[in-house]
């Protein structure tokens, strides 16, 4: 049987199953009709859709597509809530937003510049992990991360120049 008429085929034997599942889980019609077209679009092409198992992963592909929406949603909304301005706040000024952007920037643009292991230093550290952490990452001894740090820290201050004065 020609793939394209075979997949046809299936698409109109399952999508109202694959669209149903997504909405059971996400509980939004659209939503469940974008994660279904991606089902698809991932299956096609690269599965027989001939195959006796090809309904059930379709079926546990929009389970997990769906439930990975979820999480997305649920992530976004915590973003959202953490950079909301609360009630009755004023809003951040203008010129001190630009200045902070164009220090982030300026940060950027000097790791970026530094050797790898000198800026992975500061990222991690300033991510908030432990020294004994930084030291599992980049395979440093954890008495020496203190002392590479400090350099680390002197040569970005080197490269950002007076941009953080």
């Amino acid at each position: 049987m020609d793939p394209a008429a075979a997949f046809e085929r299936l698409f109109q034997a399952e999508y109202p199953r694959v669209a149903a599942i997504a909405n059971r889980v996400l509980a939004d019609p659209d939503a469940a009709e974008d994660v279904a077209q991606e089902v698809f679009v991932s299956f096609s092409g690269r599965r027989d859709p001939g195959a006796p198992w090809a309904a059930a992963w379709l079926h546990q592909a929009a389970a997990h597509a769906a439930l990975n929406a979820l999480r997305g949603r649920t992530r976004r909304a915590k973003r959202e809530t953490a950079q909301a301005i609360p009630f009755g706040a004023t809003s951040p000024d203008p010129a001190e937003s630009a200045l902070e952007a164009e220090r982030r920037a300026v940060a950027r643009a000097a790791l970026a510049r530094l050797p790898e292991r000198t800026a992975t230093l500061l990222i991690l550290r300033y991510s908030g992990l432990s020294y004994v952490e930084v030291a599992a990452a980049t395979g440093v001894g954890t008495n020496q991360v203190g002392t590479l740090l400090r350099r680390a820290e002197a040569a970005f201050r080197k490269e950002v120049g007076d941009a953080f004065v």
